[in-house]
């Protein structure tokens, strides 16, 4: 990915875009995609421009960001593992689900979990129903 300030002939604002390549750039250029967000127009020119530099300090901090992200992850995932194991799924009827167990005194060997809506959870907290919201991630390791 490449950044770069645009400038526009007509007029003359200037704003960042990001491109693909410097190529994709020049391929939108020729064929004329590159318009001025506030006239329209297509007379739309690169600018000079500084290169930005990462210095190492700021390295460092994005390599620990990303070790307490991935330890965050890890944490998450463990605690996945756990309700899946202990409790049972209601998907999207756990709202229903949540008030049966809690009106009917109905026993159930495994608590559950499942998916609610906003509103749902306000509900069940005016009703007097304790729920808890996790973080839950999905598994997109590709």
């Amino acid at each position: 990915m490449i950044k770069y300030k645009l400038a526009c002939k007509d007029c003359e604002v200037q704003f960042d875009s990001w491109f693909a390549s410097s190529s994709e750039y020049e391929k939108l250029k020729k064929r004329k995609f590159l318009n001025c967000h506030n006239c329209n127009s297509t007379k739309v020119e690169k600018t000079l421009m500084a290169p930005q530099l990462i210095n190492t300090k700021l390295k460092s901090e994005i390599k620990h960001d990303t070790a307490k992200y991935k330890k965050i992850k890890k944490t998450i995932k463990s605690y996945q593992k756990f309700i899946n194991n202990n409790f049972q799924y209601v998907g999207d009827n756990f709202a229903h689900e949540a008030r049966s167990i809690h009106y009917n005194n109905k026993k159930k060997s495994k608590g559950i979990y499942g998916s609610a809506s906003n509103q749902d959870l306000k509900e069940l907290k005016e009703e007097g129903i304790d729920t808890q919201v996790i973080p839950w991630i999905e598994d997109k390791d590709n």
